[in-house]
């Protein structure tokens, strides 16, 4: 991969994801969701008494989970939305090393995601700074200020930052795999929201644990989680490495595919 050949197609695809109105909606959505549903929570939470047991971080960033929905959509437009028009093959044709492609796709949605996340999340936690307090959660009842020079805050903060990115990753890899758009955002939401709901109905405790520990949305966001920490099925960063896990499968198997098929 030649560095200049790298940086032509990272321009490339900056040029075509600032120039698409739908895409550049979407990355408002995702803030605007985000940020909306963590006040929205945090309005609607209340700890009335010491050792109400919530997580104010987490609630703050409930947001995160609908978010998520609007990266699924970006990540697979990314590569969906190419083949839908026919501009993959255009596309493909100028640049004829297909990683190079791969890799300037993935680098300008990792960037861009970093962006957005870092705008939601800081977004949430200042929203929830605010109202949380007003809701009984105060020193009185053992929740300090929220901070991001709390080391548990700034981990939930950066992990969902992070997490933000690895769901855009991972759709993009699934648009790879199955080249067209409905299709893999279906198969997106399914692998988010589909397993913990298949985990909740396993009655075995010990089979319910490990859909936990491989579902990429519950393991993943286990990142923001500053109450209990010791009873979750997997450490955050753990569970956030298993989102990873996800998101590099799929880059990797739709890399493959996107070398070895024809546009």
């Amino acid at each position: 991969m030649k560095p200049r050949s790298m940086k032509n197609a990272v321009r490339a695809e900056w040029t075509k994801l600032r120039t698409e109105a739908v895409t550049l909606g979407l990355m408002l959505g995702v803030v605007v969701s985000t940020v909306a549903v963590g006040a929205a929570v945090a309005v609607t939470s209340r700890c009335d008494a010491p050792g109400c047991g919530e997580d104010a971080i987490r609630l703050s960033l409930t947001g995160v989970l609908v978010g998520q929905v609007v990266v699924a959509i970006v990540g697979v437009l990314m590569v969906g939305g190419e083949y839908g028009t026919g501009m993959m093959l255009s596309t493909l044709t100028a640049l004829p090393h297909r990683l190079t492609v791969l890799c300037s796709k993935a680098t300008v949605l990792t960037v861009v995601l970093i962006l957005a996340g870092t705008v939601s999340v800081l977004g949430s936690l200042l929203a929830g700074g605010r109202v949380l307090p007003g809701r009984g959660f105060t020193e009185a009842h053992g929740f300090e200020p929220l901070s991001l020079a709390d080391g548990a805050t700034l981990r939930a903060a950066v992990g969902s930052v992070l997490y933000l990115v690895l769901i855009g990753l991972l759709s993009l890899g699934v648009a790879l795999i199955v080249r067209n758009s409905a299709t893999a955002v279906g198969i997106v939401l399914a692998l988010l929201f589909v397993l913990p709901i298949v985990a909740q109905v396993v009655g075995d405790p010990d089979w319910q644990r490990h859909l936990q520990q491989i579902a990429p949305m519950t393991a993943g966001l286990t990142v923001q989680a500053t109450v209990g920490v010791d009873e979750l099925p997997l450490g955050p960063w753990q569970g956030l490495g298993v989102l990873a896990l996800w998101a590099t499968g799929a880059l990797v198997a739709g890399g493959g595919l996107l070398r070895s098929r024809d546009a």
